[in-house]
């Protein structure tokens, strides 16, 4: 049986290794901020307040631990028609945006991402609930991107 959303032929451009450090400082964050709550429970004096605490900690770790490797399976490629987008390791995801669908290209730079010289890339589509995004992009590459798929766009949708 083989994999209908395996393409061997396809050259990915992954984003940048530097993406990591934000993604684990967010997961850490949250899942310290969650633990301290959590530990409220223990003045309750029972045994499962100590055992959320060590559950949250340990699903933190988890988490943290795999993320190298979820942004690692992020990429992009550009084909001739459309922009195709994957990300996930267990549930892979596939998004393909047709160059005249878009309407938008929204480059983000927020503060710690920004630090390390990378921009996220978000494109609006005429479909509401279509929300595709690139992260992590160096800033160079993300205004190169940038500016040829708005030229792609407008010659899609000039029919060119």
């Amino acid at each position: 049986m083989t994999d209908r959303l395996d393409l061997p032929d396809a050259s990915w451009t992954r984003v940048s290794p530097k993406y990591k450090w934000p993604e684990m400082g967010s997961y850490l964050l949250s899942g310290l901020v969650v633990a301290a709550l959590s530990a409220f429970t223990w003045f309750s004096g029972q045994w499962w307040g100590f055992a959320i605490t060590a559950a949250i900690l340990v699903i933190t770790g988890f988490v943290v631990g795999f993320t190298p490797r979820r942004v690692r399976a992020i990429g992009y490629q550009l084909r001739e028609d459309d922009l195709l987008v994957r990300r996930g390791i267990l549930f892979l995801r596939f998004v393909a945006v047709p160059y005249g669908r878009m309407q938008l290209i929204d480059v983000n730079r927020g503060p710690i991402v920004r630090a390390l010289g990378l921009s996220d890339l978000k494109f609006v589509t005429a479909a509401a609930s279509s929300a595709v995004t690139i992260p992590g992009v160096p800033v160079d590459d993300a205004e190169r991107l940038r500016d040829r798929l708005v030229e792609l766009a407008e010659s899609r949708r000039a029919g060119l």
